[in-house]
């Protein structure tokens, strides 16, 4: 039997605070631009079985009860009772947390005290310029106490984030732009936008990726499946191949999140760049009863000192749960099958299924021995 006590959740978000019913749970379990196809729900979705699979019965539910049954009991219990029992339940003992969302979501020490863990802070790049340009009132401001918040960020947080690929797709110039560029990319930014405006300039997100590659923390890139009517062929990894080259030997370690359709070419980038790891998390959460396919074939190529859990969760607690469950079963069968087969020894699918869940993370993240 291979066993991963212990878990390190290397990217999630926050949990709600608010009650939901149906709709809007559904809402948040799969995010999607329109409704479900008549007669079903997204329920009916391999993330929502594995929700009713793993769910209920640390609600105190029969596995794979109705949906309506589980929400009932979901709001019998209470938001924060059932996020307790939930986060409680998934065997997660430490959560690295991007709090850069909108809406009523836990910060990381709301998500430690509910799940009895640890919670560190992951900061996003674009929400740290956009928060920055709220409240400076010329370009050089901007740039000036834009490169100041990287610095007090650097200080705190264990890595930054980008959604870079979601703005405006992973095919960036590779170098770092210049500083007259930058300051023209900023005027124009900040004459055109008003007060919450995203940034999807690319050189501005060019000059955020070289800022946190200076700073040395983890870099995490966001690539693959991403928000509703995203073009996923401006987020596959491979068009980052001359970025990742461009950062090779500065010592900053880059991640590739989600990855999934392209989770290939993502262990491929980990297996050729000593740099890059890989996450195999949220893609997970998608596949559901497929997990152990796609886990598999990330395991092809990737280094397994180079690839990385995560849930990827956001909003929901089940989320959470239901990646946690997924890559350990995911995990048991892959590798149990090859141990049976006599292709790895017990003691060698333990080892790499202890760096997987936590070991990796814990050097990347530089967190410290588990315990």
């Amino acid at each position: 039997m291979i066993e991963t006590p212990s878990l390190v959740d290397q990217y999630c978000h926050g949990v709600l605070r608010t009650e939901l019913g149906l709709g809007t749970f559904e809402a948040h379990l799969l995010r999607t631009e329109g409704p479900p196809a008549p007669g079903t729900t997204l329920f009916d979705t391999q993330t929502g079985f594995a929700v009713r699979r793993w769910c209920p019965p640390l609600l105190g539910l029969e596995p794979h009860c109705a949906p309506a049954r589980y929400l009932a009991r979901r709001r019998e219990l209470g938001v924060l009772e059932a996020g307790r029992r939930l986060l409680r339940g998934s065997g997660i003992t430490t959560y690295l947390v991007d709090s850069g969302l909108p809406g009523d979501l836990t910060e990381p020490g709301e998500l430690a005290s509910a799940s009895a863990a640890e919670a560190h802070e992951i900061v996003r790049l674009e929400l740290l310029a956009e928060q920055v340009a709220d409240t400076s009132g010329t370009v050089e401001s901007f740039l000036a106490n834009l490169a100041e918040s990287v610095h007090a960020a650097a200080a705190h947080a264990v890595a930054f984030t980008s959604v870079a690929g979601v703005r405006h797709g992973l095919a960036l110039a590779p170098e770092p732009p210049g500083p007259g560029e930058v300051r023209g990319a900023a005027g124009r930014w900040l004459a055109g936008r008003g007060v919450g405006g995203e940034l999807s300039d690319p050189v501005l997100l060019r000059h955020l990726l070289w800022s946190a590659v200076a700073s040395g923390l983890p870099l995490q890139l966001h690539a693959g499946l991403g928000a509703p009517g995203l073009r996923i062929d401006r987020t596959d990894p491979v068009l980052l191949t001359d970025f990742v080259k461009a950062t090779a030997g500065l010592g900053t370690d880059l991640v590739l999140l989600h990855a999934y359709p392209y989770h290939r070419q993502a262990a491929h980038l980990a297996g050729v760049f000593p740099h890059v790891h890989v996450d195999c998390g949220a893609a997970l959460v998608r596949t559901g009863a497929r997990a152990a396919t796609v886990l598999a074939e990330i395991l092809e190529l990737a280094p397994f000192g180079k690839i990385l859990f995560s849930t990827g969760a956001q909003g929901l607690p089940e989320l959470h749960v239901v990646g946690a469950r997924l890559f350990r079963e995911a995990l048991g069968r892959v590798l149990g099958t090859w141990v049976a087969e006599g292709a790895w020894s017990l003691s060698d699918a333990q080892r790499v299924a202890g760096m997987l869940a936590s070991a990796n993370a814990r050097r990347v993240y530089r967190l410290g021995q588990d315990g």
